[in-house]
């Protein structure tokens, strides 16, 4: 809903010619619901495994193709019915075969979990990963686009890791079994989630610069959602007790969920933007809404193809 409020504003402040989209009140109540958004978003990781919660934001790019042929009469295409029935379809999967309980996060599990071999050998792995694509990325000049989502993503399973940690903990303080606000890992794993989520923001929007959202939408999600399950896996042991069958449905449903975003995301009319506003979604979605979109939308193109999934 706030993506297209705000898609709507840019129209019709292009159309009209008139003050800057920021001026109007509308726009402003985009922002103020993509906040309660979030806000809602990263209480969920306090509640849920993040290789569920993560997956789910395909639900993100479903609502918004909808809202946008109901509201904004833009055209339904038959891969927006396609990619919608099997992203609800993954979705459905995903919902009744994904981890339905998560350990309770406190500051000593968080320690624990910091020190455990499987985390040290995986964090290892992702730093390695990391420093080649930026030296391909900044030594070799080399700007492809599955090396600045895979950036993206490794910094995004960081993200998720903290925030879980950070949300995880604020809620067993609320539940009033344990005060976690007293301990320095928390603070350790808040500065982490502010850090990592401001470099996704920076790889985003020189990724934004130099390819087309329909191309970014479909490979970020997938990439982040990788990312997202994998570090619930290793970090938060999710998938710990749970059954081979359950396992096997989750990744077709990761699969389905995967195929709807790239049916409902390809082919849109192309949107080049200079800056972007990201807010801190991704987590694991972040939604974008164009810094100038009054002078590059076109009032037929659909809002699905600004939304982007992170943290």
């Amino acid at each position: 809903i706030s993506l297209n409020i705000q898609k709507y504003t840019h129209v019709r402040q292009s159309q009209r010619g008139t003050k800057p989209y920021y001026t109007s009140r509308l726009w402003w109540c985009g922002i103020l619901l993509m906040g309660l958004g979030e806000l809602g978003n990263f209480a969920a990781y306090g509640f849920a495994p993040a290789s569920l919660i993560a997956p789910l934001g395909s639900v993100s790019v479903i609502a918004s193709a909808v809202i946008s042929v109901v509201f904004l009469k833009e055209m339904l295409r038959a891969s927006d019915i396609l990619g919608g029935a099997l992203a609800m379809t993954g979705t459905y999967f995903l919902v009744t075969f994904a981890p339905h309980s998560s350990p309770h996060v406190t500051a000593n599990m968080v320690e624990r979990s910091l020190v455990s071999w499987t985390f040290l050998i995986y964090f290892m792995f992702e730093i390695i990963l990391f420093a080649i694509l930026m030296y391909l990325y900044k030594c070799r000049n080399i700007k492809h686009i599955v090396i600045m989502m895979i950036l993206v993503a490794l910094l995004a399973s960081v993200t998720v890791i903290s925030v879980k940690a950070v949300s995880g903990m604020i809620t067993e303080t609320i539940r009033g079994s344990h005060l976690q606000l007293t301990y320095p890992i928390f603070y350790i794993m808040f500065i982490i989630m502010v850090t990592s989520c401001a470099f996704q923001i920076k790889f985003l929007n020189q990724a934004m610069k130099m390819f087309d959202a329909t191309e970014i939408v479909p490979i970020n999600y997938v990439f982040f959602t990788a990312s997202a399950v994998v570090a619930g896996i290793l970090f938060y042991e999710e998938f710990y007790g749970l059954s081979l069958i359950y396992i096997i449905m989750f990744v077709i449903g990761c699969l389905l969920a995967f195929t709807g975003v790239f049916l409902i995301a390809r082919a849109r009319p192309r949107i080049k933007m200079d800056r972007v506003f990201i807010s801190m979604g991704q987590i694991p979605g972040i939604p974008i809404t164009p810094d100038r979109a009054s002078d590059s939308l076109e009032p037929g193109t659909s809002s699905s193809v600004l939304i982007l999934f992170s943290s």
